[in-house]
């Protein structure tokens, strides 16, 4: 196992945070019979994250319709801080060694096929906060309806010390 990216050498998240710009939210409460995360072992599994804010959808419908793709790039950067919310609330980000897997998946118009380029919004925030340590296995999944008709939702792996 590595070093956490906030110890000895590594990457403080909360300073990369706040040089950001950015604040953690509240961890977004389950809509139904779930946990936003849990560990296991050295593995942190964070349950599919919306893009809400404050309780709400900024935005509904499909992506490459209602949403265009630059949207659901922001929507998806939403969803990966809620997801570091969910950690930050189970372990505290101090304790994150590497992001190991994203699954992003996208809400997608009849013929939107740039799903990739809509999960970056998500990659990109790891890999401003947590540098290399952030970069990570992906998937990048159209799909014809999310909860809620959010336009993208973010599960997340991370490997903790």
């Amino acid at each position: 196992m590595t070093t956490p990216i906030s110890g000895e050498g590594g990457v403080d998240a909360y300073a990369r945070l706040a040089e950001l710009g950015l604040t953690l939210p509240k961890v977004v409460p389950p809509l139904a019979s779930y946990v936003p995360a849990v560990q296991t072992g050295n593995y942190v599994y964070v349950s599919g994250q919306l893009p809400l804010v404050e309780g709400k959808l900024p935005q509904i419908g499909k992506v490459g319709a209602e949403v265009t793709a630059e949207q659901g790039t922001e929507l998806a950067r939403l969803c990966g801080l809620n997801a570091l919310a969910a950690i930050e609330s189970l372990i505290g980000l101090g304790r994150v060694v590497k992001i190991v897997k994203l699954t992003g998946f996208v809400a997608s118009a009849p013929g939107f096929t740039a799903q990739p380029a809509v999960i970056n919004g998500a990659s990109n925030l790891f890999g401003d906060v947590f540098g290399e340590q952030g970069r990570h296995a992906r998937s990048a999944v159209g799909v014809s309806e999310l909860p809620l008709n959010a336009p993208v939702e973010v599960e997340v792996i991370v490997e903790v010390a």
